[in-house]
């Protein structure tokens, strides 16, 4: 073993006027120069550019479909529609609805991701004088349901509350489509604090009187 890391170095220090001895790749001098290629800095971060502003234009009077799409076409995609009557109705066809009412005035001048809410009835009704606005118990105190939908009713309601509804009439009706009953009689009163007590609602068709 000896004599081969001899022959080795005489060998070495024979070639030396024409080769030099190098150390292989994998032992790189230090100190070496870094290397030229360097990686792309990293892109800032820019702040979200403001939304374009447009005039809002008068959708009142189309179909539901209609403006919606005339919406899209002006850049307003943030759309919602609902029940110009209260009956919290779900607009499942838009093309059987028109439009009654809009929440920003037509000529107003919005950036176009501001939402869009447009009441609506159905094209063989009539648009009520005034929209009439989904009743809401955010602040935790009874609304009046008089006159609404049960349906309204119970979305204004936090989830959690035991519902009662019952046929005014005293027929004893299955409230099936909560949609077509308005509310007659309730229970807590309107005005009252509510604390997670349960609610009784007496009500009828919205073609029948309240007894």
């Amino acid at each position: 073993m000896r004599s081969h890391i001899i022959s080795a170095v005489l060998l070495c220090a024979a070639g030396a006027g024409v080769v030099a001895c190098q150390p292989t790749d994998a032992a790189k001098p230090s100190g070496s120069a870094p290397s030229t290629t360097s990686a792309s800095a990293a892109p800032t971060m820019d702040s979200k550019p403001a939304g374009e502003k447009k005039s809002v234009p008068n959708f009142v009077g189309m179909g539901l479909q209609s403006a919606q799409d005339a919406a899209q076409t002006q850049g307003f995609y943030v759309l919602k529609s609902h029940d110009a009557t209260g009956q919290a109705r779900f607009q499942a066809f838009d093309r059987n609805w028109q439009v009654c009412s809009q929440n920003l005035k037509a000529g107003k001048v919005v950036p176009t991701d501001t939402e869009l809410d447009f009441g609506a009835v159905k094209l063989d009704e009539t648009c009520p004088a005034h929209d009439q606005k989904a009743p809401s118990a955010a602040g935790g105190t009874m609304p009046d349901f008089r006159g609404k939908s049960v349906k309204a009713a119970r979305q204004a309601l936090d989830s959690s509350t035991s519902i009662t509804v019952n046929d005014a009439t005293g027929a004893s009706r299955w409230v099936l489509m909560e949609s077509n009953w308005q509310v007659c009689t309730q229970k807590p009163a309107a005005g009252a604090k509510l604390n997670g007590q349960p609610v009784t609602l007496d009500a009828v068709k919205f073609e029948e009187h309240c007894p």
